[in-house]
This record gives C-alpha cells, sequence and structure tokens, in this order.
C-alpha cells in the first residue's frame, strides 16, 4: 500500500486519482501501459501529459471532466478554441438554459433583421455582440449538459445505450 501524499498544492491529475481513492501503484495497474513513475512525474509536474494518457486517466479515475481540463488549461491548441466547462447538478444546467434560451427568443427578430443583408453595420454591432454572448452562454451550457451525462454514465446511474 502507498503512502498518502501530504504534498498541498496538488494538481488536478493528482486529485483525481486520490479522489477515485487509488494509490499511484493501483492507478498505474488499471492503466497498464502508465509507469508509477509516468504518473508520479505528471502529479508532481515534472513532466506534462500526452492527450493518451488523459483520457486513460480520465477512464481510470471516472472523471470525465479531466480531458476538459487539459483540453481548456494546457493544451496550446484547445486553450484557443475550449473554454473550461463547470461540472454543475442537472437542475442548476436546466434553469441556465431556459433562461438563456428565454432572453435569446426576445432577441431572434432582432438577429434576422441584423443578419438579412449578410452584412453587420456599426450600428448593429452592440446589439449582434449581446446576441453573440448568448449564443456563447449556450453552447457552454450544452456543454456542462454534457458532462454531467458522461458523470452520469459513468457512475452508472444512467445506461447509455439509452441515449
Amino acid at each position: 500500500m502507498g503512502r498518502k501524499s501530504i504534498r498541498e498544492n496538488k494538481n488536478e491529475y493528482q486529485l483525481a486519482r486520490e479522489d477515485a481513492g487509488f494509490t499511484r501503484a493501483e492507478a498505474a495497474e488499471l492503466m497498464e501501459y502508465m509507469s508509477e513513475s509516468r504518473i508520479e512525474k505528471i502529479e508532481s509536474e515534472k513532466s506534462e501529459p500526452h492527450p493518451d494518457e488523459i483520457i486513460a486517466m480520465a477512464a481510470a479515475y471516472k472523471k470525465p471532466a479531466l480531458c476538459n481540463y487539459y483540453c481548456s488549461t494546457k493544451c496550446p491548441l484547445g486553450q484557443a478554441s475550449v473554454p473550461k466547462v463547470e461540472s454543475k447538478d442537472l437542475s442548476q444546467i436546466t434553469l441556465e438554459m431556459l433562461a438563456t434560451l428565454n432572453s435569446l427568443d426576445k432577441e431572434k427578430d432582432r438577429m434576422i433583421e441584423i443578419t438579412a443583408d449578410g452584412l453587420i453595420s456599426d450600428d448593429e454591432m452592440e446589439d449582434f455582440s449581446r446576441i453573440r454572448k448568448q449564443l456563447t452562454q449556450i453552447s457552454a451550457i450544452v456543454d456542462s449538459l454534457q458532462l454531467w451525462i458522461d458523470n452520469t454514465v459513468i457512475s452508472g446511474k444512467m445506461d447509455p445505450s439509452k441515449l
């Protein structure tokens, strides 16, 4: 049995492993091709993880959010295009989605006016920007819902074949 870490500044990977209740040795057994020393290097930030290692850790620790964490904070391509997704309750996701959709419903006629000619003039830019922000909120809510689904499936509370 491995020792319990007393390190104060644990990174997301170590927190996920410990939350899953695994020692590094147990985690290495689960992931087969990742050694205990490789896990230690990633957790101590002596080495950056590779995408395939992130996928393996996310599956082994049952933490799908590790993939989003890596993509949105560590991957140079992802940092430019992948937003950080927050894990939320289904009720919170639903309420946020409905509020944003209601607000956007009020803006749909304005969006049609703005885009009908295929151009966005300077006097339309403020309204267009506001609508774009609302669409971005919808996208973030959809990402949160997908993370909720992934977490629910991986915890065994939802049958993925019924999705």
